[in-house]
């Protein structure tokens, strides 16, 4: 089992300094990647389905995760996830790219498609089609990272004759790993990812998602193995509850805590790297 540290860009870790001691003390502990997540803009007041406050800052996720490749060595570096079809995917190609470049070759691209509404009309983003926008953007990014004069015709977006420099350092491209607990986004990972990521899950939700990620990648004939599952679980984190979660064919746990302060979140990395080594 791999474990993750999520939150790197917000929470006690939107403080630069906390990030990068935190980060620092979960590479150290055993923790083989550190995770962000996004929203570019909360609906104020708050109103469901916001998972959070509008005044809760989040620093981009490029921008932190630069930061701490920076200051660290061996961490992978995930975006978890990014809301691609608020993006212009080739802003964002260059963006993560030189995170990739930056950092070593560490990237992994985490995808969401969003679901929050007021969102979408505060950026200007098209709220319909959010899941075919997001397969486009994507394989127009890996036109731009992969192809030597790099050209893509779609629906949504289309470009040629451009090229942009420099590539990503992991070939063919980052990692890419799609979350999601819809039968929509199980395809996406199956068909177009390397990986899948369950946020805020409990056994039976991710016993769930395992067999419907199984049914996918049989309807398009690709092994299940291919694909590296990581999760956010519910509940105490334990020898147990990792034992279970990996006899589910889950390959990463992306540990989240309410920490409210850098000694508590430093206090649970350590928690958690005292429980590394025997798992």
């Amino acid at each position: 089992m791999k474990f993750g540290l999520f939150g790197i860009n917000h929470g006690p870790c939107a403080a630069p300094a906390t990030a990068r001691v935190v980060a620092q003390a979960a590479e150290k502990a055993g923790f083989d990647s550190v995770w962000t997540g996004e929203h570019i803009v909360l609906p104020d007041p708050q109103v469901p389905p916001s998972p959070v406050p509008p005044q809760s800052p989040f620093i981009d996720s490029a921008v932190a995760l630069a930061y701490v490749a920076a200051h660290t060595s061996k961490l992978k570096l995930a975006t978890g996830i990014i809301i691609l079809p608020q993006r212009n995917p080739l802003v964002l190609a260059k963006e993560l790219a030189s995170v990739d470049v930056v950092s070593g070759g560490r990237l992994i691209f985490g995808i969401g498609i969003g679901y929050l509404k007021p969102e979408f009309e505060a950026i200007g983003a098209p709220f319909d089609f959010k899941g075919p926008r997001t397969e486009e953007y994507l394989a127009a990014m890996i036109a731009l990272w992969t192809m030597e004069k790099p050209e893509y015709r779609g629906r949504f977006v289309s470009f040629g004759g451009i090229n942009a420099m420099p590539r990503p350092v992991q070939k063919p491209h980052p990692e890419i790993v799609f979350g999601g607990h819809t039968k929509s986004a199980f395809s996406r990972a199956a068909r177009l990812g390397q990986g899948w990521f369950g946020f805020a899950l409990d056994y039976d939700a991710t016993a769930r998602c395992v067999s419907g990620l199984r049914s996918a990648c049989e309807q398009v004939g690709r092994p299940f193995d291919e694909l590296e599952l990581s999760v956010t679980p519910r509940g105490r984190v334990d020898r147990d509850l990792v034992k279970r979660f990996a006899d589910l064919g889950v390959h990463r746990l992306v540990l989240a805590n309410r920490a409210r302060s850098e000694p508590e979140l430093l206090q649970f990395v350590a928690k958690i790297g005292d429980l590394i080594p025997t798992v």
